[in-house]
């Protein structure tokens, strides 16, 4: 399977890493990227070839990663129109709906739509995917082998439901690191030092999440379980409710899906 990534980010670099890491050749890969310090890190780190433009070069690929910002990927796909025959392009740019891309490709339609999360730089993502209608299982397939690289994938028939995907996933990382912070200054708070508080509040919440995923019972099961009727933990959920926090994340979750949204509507009327 040959490979091209257009965009040497942190996801391309975890996908390109977690697709060697799975047997696929770095004979296989190619990276393109403007930035001359993105290309030479890449081909260090990688062992890759990269160029600095889209040509010729990609007719002959499986698939196209298109791993750049939303707000130039209309750009990068009118480049890269003119190369396409039968790659399957997988998007991994946060709002940009596949039949945009599809349009901005000439009405190319083998595309996988994608909303993969940070935890892939170590391999435990989660991606969400959706494909246009009439893509192959071939390329469905092959778009899962790669997402599987660097962690959980769940496919969609709505493609909208990539947008609630963002708002749960995408950016939940960032709502798990908030809490993290949260906790790391009640710890200091309490008179912990700063390395006692980090150790506290991460190994909780990476052993919880374990807990969670291996049980395959319901978090409000596991919640009710560690819950004393007026002991400690009952304390502080208590004053959690009464604060609205369940609301407020839930809120968060809810607006980061409406931001995103708004960027589709945004970039695609280009």
């Amino acid at each position: 399977m040959k490979i091209a990534f257009i965009g040497g980010g942190n996801m391309a670099a975890a996908l390109i890493g977690g697709l060697i890491k799975r047997g696929t050749s770095p004979l296989g890969v190619y990276a393109i990227d403007i930035n001359n310090e993105a290309r030479e890190r890449t081909a260090k780190q990688f062992g890759i070839a990269t160029g600095a433009a889209i040509d010729g070069k990609l007719a002959a690929v499986d698939a196209i990663v298109l791993a750049v910002k939303p707000q130039v990927l209309k750009s990068v796909a009118e480049a890269l129109a003119p190369h396409l025959s039968k790659q399957t392009i997988i998007s991994i740019a946060a709002g940009i709906r596949a039949s945009d891309l599809s349009r901005w490709l000439n009405g190319y339609t083998q595309i996988v739509r994608t909303m993969p999360n940070t935890p892939a730089l170590i391999g435990m993502g989660v991606t969400g995917l959706a494909a246009l209608p009439g893509v192959s299982d071939a390329s469905k397939a092959l778009a899962s082998r790669m997402l599987e690289a660097v962690g959980e994938t769940v496919w969609f028939d709505d493609e909208s439901m990539l947008d609630a995907v963002t708002g749960i996933s995408g950016s939940g990382p960032a709502y798990v690191f908030y809490f993290i912070e949260a906790m790391q200054e009640a710890a200091r708070q309490l008179g912990m030092d700063e390395a006692q508080g980090h150790a506290l509040a991460v190994a909780t919440f990476t052993g919880a999440a374990q807990l969670a995923a291996q049980s395959g019972e319901p978090a409000s099961v596991l919640r009710e379980r560690v819950t004393s009727k007026g002991g400690t933990t009952a304390a502080a959920l208590t004053s959690f409710d009464a604060q609205g926090v369940k609301d407020a994340i839930v809120r968060g979750a809810l607006a980061a899906q409406a931001r995103v949204k708004e960027m589709g509507d945004e970039f695609g009327a280009a």
